[in-house]
């Protein structure tokens, strides 16, 4: 197939343009891309809610900026043996360096309070960003592909690609094609959003906004998902992790997560249960 060949063969460059001085990173540029269709998607559904844009808008404001923050903060915690060392790479974003369970502490808090304020309910606008940051996440990751970064072990299947000397881990440094870990990720996150888009539009077409109940069962799908690919993901890849108990970070993290949202959803089975026999 094209694409595999394509893969294969093609060396990427960072850098998506240059003017002058003036460099515009693919990995900056997509990020926003992704950014900009989830918001899109966000506002088409919050509009099905009967919330006003103003809301998303906002709301997306602060999410955005509170979002890189807390993903890079919890990459340089990540990577405090590097950062530690290179203090002025910590604001070097367009290098790469950002982690998702970080944007996703810091994205809940800021719906958390944000709905409090605003007397709406968190979990409906949690149902809600998650599908733009899924959408955002298929769209991001391929930034890793043009930085040539968080790539997997050495593959011979078609699809591997190719990683420049001074980007492999010197373990595998006479190894030429990897895994494209970020690609896998990319895709998984696209299936994700598909799912969540459909169920928003299915649980409209059953009730008005008013009546819908069991919101944040969306939030905790995603969790649950995403922490899945991450878990199995993670075998792969052999960028830097710190470890502990022989498993990678993220691994844990991951495994936290799907531990702790499933025993959420069985809770709320239990309750709802216990409230029929009543």
């Amino acid at each position: 197939m094209f694409i595999f060949n394509w893969l294969h063969n093609f060396q990427p460059n960072p850098v998506f343009l240059q003017i002058g001085f003036v460099k515009i990173h693919w990995y900056g540029l997509l990020i926003a891309i992704g950014a900009i269709l989830g918001f899109l998607t966000v506002l088409f559904l919050a509009k099905k809610y009967n919330l006003k844009k103003e809301t998303i808008y906002d709301l997306s404001f602060y999410l955005i900026i509170f979002g890189l923050i807390g993903d890079r903060l919890y990459y340089v915690f990540y990577a405090w043996e590097y950062y530690s060392k290179n203090l002025l790479d910590i604001f070097k974003i367009w290098q790469g360096g950002l982690a998702i369970h970080g944007a996703m502490i810091a994205g809940l808090l800021v719906i958390y309070i944000y709905g409090k304020r605003k007397k709406i309910n968190p979990w409906l606008l949690t149902d809600l960003m998650i599908v733009a940051l899924a959408l955002a996440m298929a769209f991001g990751r391929w930034g890793n592909y043009f930085n040539q970064e968080l790539f997997g072990r050495p593959t011979d299947l078609p699809w591997g690609i190719p990683i420049t000397p001074d980007k492999r881990p010197t373990d595998f440094i006479n190894n030429n094609f990897f895994h494209p870990t970020f690609i896998y990720e990319s895709l998984w996150n696209l299936i994700i959003f598909t799912i969540l888009f459909y169920w928003h539009k299915i649980r409209l077409n059953k009730n008005n906004p008013e009546q819908i109940k069991g919101y944040g069962n969306l939030t905790l799908v995603y969790f649950i998902l995403y922490s899945l690919g991450r878990v199995l993901n993670e075998f792969l890849r052999i960028d830097y992790s710190p470890y502990f108990l022989g498993v990678r970070w993220a691994q844990l993290m991951s495994l936290i997560i799907i531990f702790s949202c499933g025993s959420i959803f069985l809770i709320k089975f239990l309750k709802r249960k216990f409230k029929k026999e009543i």
